[in-house]
Protein backbone atom coordinates (compact mmCIF):
# COMPACT_ATOMS: atom_id res chain seq x y z
CA UNK A 1 0.00 0.00 0.00
CA UNK A 2 1.29 3.45 -0.95
CA UNK A 3 -0.29 5.09 2.09
CA UNK A 4 1.54 2.88 4.58
CA UNK A 5 4.88 3.80 2.96
CA UNK A 6 4.23 7.42 3.93
CA UNK A 7 2.79 6.87 7.41
CA UNK A 8 6.05 8.01 9.01
CA UNK A 9 6.32 11.22 6.98
CA UNK A 10 5.98 14.47 8.91
CA UNK A 11 8.01 16.77 6.63
CA UNK A 12 6.56 17.32 3.14
CA UNK A 13 8.77 19.09 0.59
CA UNK A 14 7.32 20.27 -2.72
CA UNK A 15 9.13 21.61 -5.74
CA UNK A 16 7.28 24.44 -7.48
CA UNK A 17 7.51 24.61 -11.28
CA UNK A 18 5.73 21.82 -13.14
CA UNK A 19 5.00 20.18 -9.78
CA UNK A 20 2.45 22.39 -8.05
CA UNK A 21 0.97 23.27 -11.43
CA UNK A 22 0.65 21.32 -14.66
CA UNK A 23 3.36 21.81 -17.29
CA UNK A 24 0.48 22.05 -19.77
CA UNK A 25 0.03 25.71 -18.81
CA UNK A 26 3.56 26.34 -20.13
CA UNK A 27 4.39 28.93 -17.48
CA UNK A 28 8.07 28.06 -17.60
CA UNK A 29 8.13 28.80 -21.33
CA UNK A 30 7.79 32.47 -20.42
CA UNK A 31 10.75 32.20 -18.07
CA UNK A 32 12.88 30.48 -20.69
CA UNK A 33 12.26 33.34 -23.14
CA UNK A 34 13.40 35.83 -20.54
CA UNK A 35 16.43 33.67 -19.68
CA UNK A 36 17.53 33.69 -23.30
CA UNK A 37 17.14 37.48 -23.47
CA UNK A 38 19.16 37.90 -20.28
CA UNK A 39 21.96 35.69 -21.63
CA UNK A 40 21.96 37.60 -24.92
CA UNK A 41 22.29 40.94 -23.15
CA UNK A 42 24.83 39.74 -20.58
CA UNK A 43 27.13 37.58 -22.67
CA UNK A 44 26.70 39.42 -25.96
CA UNK A 45 25.63 36.51 -28.16
CA UNK A 46 22.76 35.97 -30.57
CA UNK A 47 19.50 34.24 -29.66
CA UNK A 48 20.54 30.80 -30.87
CA UNK A 49 23.82 30.77 -28.97
CA UNK A 50 22.15 32.21 -25.89
CA UNK A 51 19.62 29.38 -25.89
CA UNK A 52 22.44 26.84 -26.29
CA UNK A 53 24.24 28.39 -23.32
CA UNK A 54 21.04 28.38 -21.26
CA UNK A 55 20.63 24.66 -21.81
CA UNK A 56 24.32 23.87 -21.35
CA UNK A 57 24.47 25.74 -18.04
CA UNK A 58 21.30 24.00 -16.85
CA UNK A 59 22.75 20.58 -17.67
CA UNK A 60 26.21 21.34 -16.28
CA UNK A 61 25.48 23.44 -13.21
CA UNK A 62 21.88 22.61 -12.31
CA UNK A 63 20.47 25.99 -13.33
CA UNK A 64 21.18 28.64 -15.95
CA UNK A 65 21.79 31.10 -13.12
CA UNK A 66 24.48 28.93 -11.56
CA UNK A 67 26.28 28.79 -14.89
CA UNK A 68 26.05 32.55 -15.38
CA UNK A 69 27.38 33.14 -11.88
CA UNK A 70 30.32 30.77 -12.32
CA UNK A 71 31.21 31.60 -15.90
CA UNK A 72 30.38 35.31 -16.04
CA UNK A 73 30.17 36.55 -12.44
CA UNK A 74 26.50 37.51 -12.81
CA UNK A 75 24.72 39.14 -9.84
CA UNK A 76 21.82 36.77 -9.11
CA UNK A 77 19.32 39.38 -7.90
CA UNK A 78 18.79 41.27 -11.20
CA UNK A 79 18.65 37.94 -13.02
CA UNK A 80 15.97 36.50 -10.75
CA UNK A 81 13.92 39.69 -10.94
CA UNK A 82 14.15 39.78 -14.74
CA UNK A 83 13.35 36.16 -15.58
CA UNK A 84 10.43 35.98 -13.15
CA UNK A 85 8.70 39.11 -14.49
CA UNK A 86 6.02 37.07 -16.25
CA UNK A 87 2.25 36.69 -16.65
CA UNK A 88 0.79 34.54 -13.85
CA UNK A 89 -2.79 34.74 -15.11
CA UNK A 90 -2.26 31.52 -17.10
CA UNK A 91 -2.46 29.72 -13.75
CA UNK A 92 -5.78 28.86 -12.12
CA UNK A 93 -6.74 28.22 -8.52
CA UNK A 94 -6.93 24.60 -7.39
CA UNK A 95 -8.95 24.31 -4.17
CA UNK A 96 -8.88 20.51 -4.34
CA UNK A 97 -5.09 20.40 -4.33
CA UNK A 98 -5.03 23.02 -1.58
CA UNK A 99 -7.33 20.85 0.54
CA UNK A 100 -5.21 17.73 0.02
CA UNK A 101 -1.96 19.46 0.93
CA UNK A 102 -3.58 21.00 3.99
CA UNK A 103 -4.60 17.54 5.21
CA UNK A 104 -1.04 16.19 5.19
CA UNK A 105 0.21 15.63 8.75
CA UNK A 106 3.20 17.66 9.82
CA UNK A 107 5.24 20.47 8.27
CA UNK A 108 4.84 21.40 4.61
CA UNK A 109 7.30 23.53 2.63
CA UNK A 110 8.01 24.63 -0.92
CA UNK A 111 11.61 24.50 -2.18
CA UNK A 112 12.35 25.85 -5.65
CA UNK A 113 15.39 26.75 -7.73
CA UNK A 114 13.52 29.96 -8.49
CA UNK A 115 13.25 32.81 -6.02
CA UNK A 116 10.94 32.82 -3.02
CA UNK A 117 9.03 35.95 -4.20
CA UNK A 118 8.41 34.24 -7.53
CA UNK A 119 7.19 31.13 -5.71
CA UNK A 120 4.81 33.24 -3.64
CA UNK A 121 3.34 34.68 -6.84
CA UNK A 122 2.78 31.19 -8.24
CA UNK A 123 1.19 29.99 -5.00
CA UNK A 124 -1.13 33.00 -4.93
CA UNK A 125 -2.26 32.36 -8.50
CA UNK A 126 -2.87 28.70 -7.69
CA UNK A 127 -4.85 29.44 -4.55
CA UNK A 128 -2.18 27.75 -2.44
CA UNK A 129 -1.09 30.71 -0.32
CA UNK A 130 -1.10 30.16 3.40
CA UNK A 131 -1.10 26.36 3.38
CA UNK A 132 2.70 25.96 3.52
CA UNK A 133 4.74 26.53 6.63
CA UNK A 134 7.62 28.05 4.64
CA UNK A 135 8.70 28.85 1.09
CA UNK A 136 12.36 28.55 0.15
CA UNK A 137 14.06 29.77 -3.01
CA UNK A 138 17.54 29.40 -4.40
CA UNK A 139 18.58 32.43 -2.34
CA UNK A 140 18.03 30.37 0.82
CA UNK A 141 20.63 27.88 -0.41
CA UNK A 142 23.12 30.74 -0.98
CA UNK A 143 22.34 30.40 -4.71
CA UNK A 144 23.62 26.84 -4.82
CA UNK A 145 20.99 24.99 -6.89
CA UNK A 146 19.33 21.65 -6.75
CA UNK A 147 20.44 18.93 -7.58
CA UNK A 148 23.57 19.62 -5.49
CA UNK A 149 23.33 17.95 -2.11
CA UNK A 150 24.75 21.00 -0.40
CA UNK A 151 21.75 23.02 -1.56
CA UNK A 152 19.34 20.60 0.09
CA UNK A 153 21.43 20.54 3.24
CA UNK A 154 21.35 24.33 3.50
CA UNK A 155 17.58 24.58 3.04
CA UNK A 156 16.74 21.58 5.22
CA UNK A 157 19.11 22.88 7.87
CA UNK A 158 17.34 26.25 7.85
CA UNK A 159 13.95 24.59 8.12
CA UNK A 160 14.82 21.84 10.58
CA UNK A 161 13.73 19.14 8.14
CA UNK A 162 14.25 15.63 9.44
CA UNK A 163 14.99 13.78 6.22
CA UNK A 164 14.30 10.43 7.88
CA UNK A 165 10.65 11.44 8.19
CA UNK A 166 10.38 13.45 4.97
CA UNK A 167 9.11 13.15 1.41
CA UNK A 168 10.08 15.10 -1.70
CA UNK A 169 7.81 15.80 -4.69
CA UNK A 170 9.69 16.95 -7.78
CA UNK A 171 9.34 17.01 -11.58
CA UNK A 172 13.09 16.95 -12.37
CA UNK A 173 14.41 13.44 -11.66
CA UNK A 174 17.93 14.79 -11.05
CA UNK A 175 16.63 16.65 -8.03
CA UNK A 176 15.46 13.48 -6.30
CA UNK A 177 18.89 11.83 -6.07
CA UNK A 178 20.12 13.79 -3.04
CA UNK A 179 16.81 13.54 -1.13
CA UNK A 180 16.81 9.78 -1.67
CA UNK A 181 20.39 9.51 -0.44
CA UNK A 182 19.35 11.53 2.62
CA UNK A 183 16.64 9.01 3.50
CA UNK A 184 13.58 10.74 2.09
CA UNK A 185 10.63 9.23 0.25
CA UNK A 186 10.89 10.41 -3.37
CA UNK A 187 8.01 11.05 -5.75
CA UNK A 188 8.59 11.96 -9.38
CA UNK A 189 5.75 14.17 -10.66
CA UNK A 190 5.75 13.98 -14.45
CA UNK A 191 3.87 12.51 -17.38
CA UNK A 192 6.53 9.89 -18.11
CA UNK A 193 7.92 7.51 -15.51
CA UNK A 194 11.67 7.03 -15.22
CA UNK A 195 13.25 3.85 -13.92
CA UNK A 196 15.96 4.93 -11.51
CA UNK A 197 16.98 3.65 -8.07
CA UNK A 198 16.50 7.08 -6.47
CA UNK A 199 12.89 7.38 -7.68
CA UNK A 200 10.57 5.40 -5.44
CA UNK A 201 7.20 6.58 -6.74
CA UNK A 202 5.88 8.23 -9.86
CA UNK A 203 2.68 10.10 -10.61
CA UNK A 204 1.45 12.18 -13.54
CA UNK A 205 -1.13 13.75 -11.21
CA UNK A 206 -0.01 15.20 -7.88
CA UNK A 207 -3.54 15.59 -6.52
CA UNK A 208 -4.45 11.99 -7.34
CA UNK A 209 -1.31 10.76 -5.57
CA UNK A 210 -1.94 12.88 -2.47
CA UNK A 211 -5.53 11.65 -2.35
CA UNK A 212 -4.16 8.14 -1.87
CA UNK A 213 -2.24 9.38 1.17
CA UNK A 214 -4.99 11.38 2.84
Amino acid sequence: MVKSAFDHVRHWVFDLDNTLYSPAVRLFDQIEVRMVKFVMDTVGVDESEANDLRLDYWKTYGTTLAGLMREHGVDPDPYLHSVHDIDFTVLSEDPYLASLISQLPGRKIVYTNGSAPYAENVLKARGLSGIFDAVYGVEHADFQPKPERGAFERVFGRDGTDTRTAAMFEDDPRNLAAPHAMGMRTVHVADDAIDAPHIQYHTPDLAAFLARLT
